[in-house]
C-alpha cells in the first residue's frame, strides 16, 4: 500500500485545477467562434439578398427604358406628324377627298422615233455617171424638183444623141411623105411610091418615139434636151423634206445601186414600239397614243396606232407596232427614245394623284393622309403615269384625305420631329 505525501497531493489538485481551467477555457473559445460565425452568415445572406433585391430593380428599370424607347420607336415608324393651323398655312398645305375615275387602261411601251417609210426615199441615179456638181448639204430642206446635183453621163449622151439623130431622120422622112402625097394626089407618082414614102415616115416615128422613151428610162424627160443635146443631168428631190443623208462627193463615180442623197418628209414620224403579247388584245388600230421623250420633259405627242403586226417575233415574243405621230415643227428626230402610252380597249375604276403628292420616304413612294391634322406618311405602290399624274395601285383607298399640295414640308416636319425624339 503506498501512501501519497501530502506535497504530490497539492500538486496532483493543481495540474487538476489547471485542466479544469483550460477545458473552461477552450469551451468559451468555441462558443465565442460559433457565435461570430453565425453573425458573419448572417449578415453574408443579407448582403445577398440586397444585391440580388438590387440587381433585379436595375433589370426592372432597363427593361422599362427599353419598353419606353421601342414605344417610341415603333410611334416614330408609323409616321405621323401634327401640324399647327400656322404651319398648314404657311406651308400651303392642302389635302383632298381620294375619289376613284374611270380611266381607258393603258399600255405603256419603250419607243423609237423614226422617219416615216412611206415618206422616205434614197436617190441615185439611173445610170453610171460622174458627179460634178453638188448643191445641198445634210440637214438642208429642199423642195419637190429641187437640183441636189449635177452628173455626167457618157450613156445618156449616147442616148441624147441617138434621140437627136431619131428627130431629124423623122423630120425628113414626114417631108418625103407630104411630098409624095401631094404628087400621088396630082397623080404624079405610082401608088407604090407613095406606100413607100408612107411607109418610111411611120419607121422614123417610131425611131423617135423609142428614142425619147429611152431618155425618159434613163430619168431624162425628151423635151428638156437642148438642140445640141448633151450628158449632163440634174439629180432632183422627190418631194419637199430634209436630207437626211448625203454621200455625193464631187469627182466620185454614182451608181444606180447605192443611194447619192436620202431626203425625208418629217412633218409626220413614225414610232416603233413592242408589244408583249399578253397586251395584244388591249391594243387596237386607231387607237390614240400619247409620246414623250426625255428631249422635252413634260411635253406630249399625241398620234395613232398605225399599224400592228401580223406576225409575232419568235426570239423576243413581242408584235411590232407603229404609230404615227404629227411632227410640223419638226421637233421630233429620228432614232429618239420615247415612252408609249396607248389607250386600250376597256376602261378601269383607278385612284390618280397629282406626281408631286408623291414622295420618297426612307426609300419607298410616299403619300400623306390628313387625319384632323394629324397627317400619317403611308407607303403606296405606284402604276402608270398619265401627263403629270400617277395611278396608285396600293397603300389608299377611297375616301382618304390625302395631301396633294404641301407634302415636302410635311416630310422636313417628320424627319426633323424624328432627328429632336432620336436626341
Amino acid at each position: 500500500m503506498s501512501v501519497t505525501s501530502p506535497a504530490a497531493h497539492c500538486i496532483e489538485r493543481r495540474n487538476t485545477n489547471a485542466e479544469t481551467k483550460m477545458i473552461s477555457l477552450h469551451k468559451n473559445a468555441f462558443r465565442i467562434f460559433a457565435v461570430a460565425l453565425i453573425v458573419t452568415s448572417a449578415s453574408c445572406s443579407r448582403t445577398g439578398s440586397d444585391a440580388v433585391a438590387t440587381s433585379a430593380s436595375a433589370k426592372d428599370g432597363k427593361a422599362e427604358a427599353g419598353g419606353k424607347k421601342e414605344e417610341k420607336e415603333a410611334k416614330l415608324e408609323k409616321g405621323h406628324v401634327k401640324l399647327t393651323d400656322a404651319e398648314v398655312r404657311e406651308a400651303g398645305v392642302g389635302a383632298e377627298e381620294l375619289k376613284a375615275q374611270s380611266l381607258p387602261s393603258q399600255v405603256i411601251l419603250n419607243a423609237v422615233i423614226s422617219a416615216n417609210q412611206d415618206r422616205l426615199a434614197h436617190v441615185s441615179p439611173r445610170v453610171p455617171a460622174r458627179i460634178t456638181a453638188v448643191n445641198v448639204n445634210a440637214g438642208d430642206r429642199v423642195k419637190t424638183g429641187q437640183v441636189l446635183a449635177l452628173l455626167d453621163s457618157l450613156e445618156l449622151g449616147e442616148a441624147q444623141a441617138t434621140w437627136h439623130q431619131a428627130q431629124s431622120g423623122e423630120s425628113l422622112a414626114r417631108t418625103d411623105f407630104e411630098r409624095a402625097q401631094s404628087l400621088h394626089k396630082d397623080e404624079v407618082i405610082a401608088e407604090k411610091d407613095y406606100l413607100r414614102a408612107r411607109s418610111e415616115y411611120e419607121k422614123a416615128k417610131a425611131q423617135a418615139r423609142a428614142a425619147g422613151e429611152r431618155l425618159q428610162m434613163l430619168g431624162v424627160a425628151p423635151s428638156s434636151v437642148g438642140s445640141k443635146g448633151g450628158s449632163t443631168f440634174p439629180l432632183t428631190a422627190p418631194f419637199s423634206g430634209v436630207v437626211v443623208e448625203k454621200k455625193a462627193v464631187l469627182g466620185e463615180m454614182a451608181q444606180p445601186d447605192k443611194s447619192v442623197f436620202a431626203v425625208a418628209d418629217l412633218s409626220t414620224v413614225w414610232v416603233e414600239a413592242s408589244l408583249f403579247e399578253k397586251d395584244l388584245s388591249r391594243v387596237r388600230v386607231g387607237a390614240t397614243t400619247t409620246v414623250t421623250v426625255p428631249a422635252y420633259p413634260g411635253v406630249e405627242f399625241k398620234g395613232k396606232v398605225t399599224n400592228i403586226a401580223s406576225m409575232l417575233d419568235k426570239d423576243t415574243r413581242t408584235i411590232p407596232v407603229r404609230i404615227t405621230v404629227p411632227n410640223a415643227d419638226g421637233r421630233l428626230k429620228p432614232e429618239m427614245f420615247g415612252t408609249a402610252s396607248i389607250e386600250g380597249t376597256a376602261a378601269t375604276d383607278v385612284l390618280v394623284l397629282p406626281e408631286t403628292a408623291v414622295i420618297l420616304l426612307n426609300g419607298e413612294a410616299t403619300v400623306f393622309i390628313d387625319q384632323d391634322g394629324d397627317y400619317e406618311a403611308r407607303h403606296v405602290q405606284l402604276g402608270d403615269r398619265l401627263g403629270g399624274n400617277v395611278v396608285i395601285a396600293s397603300g389608299v383607298k377611297a375616301g382618304d384625305w390625302v395631301v396633294r399640295k404641301g407634302a415636302f414640308a410635311i416630310k422636313a416636319k417628320l424627319l426633323k420631329s424624328q432627328i429632336g425624339d432620336a436626341d
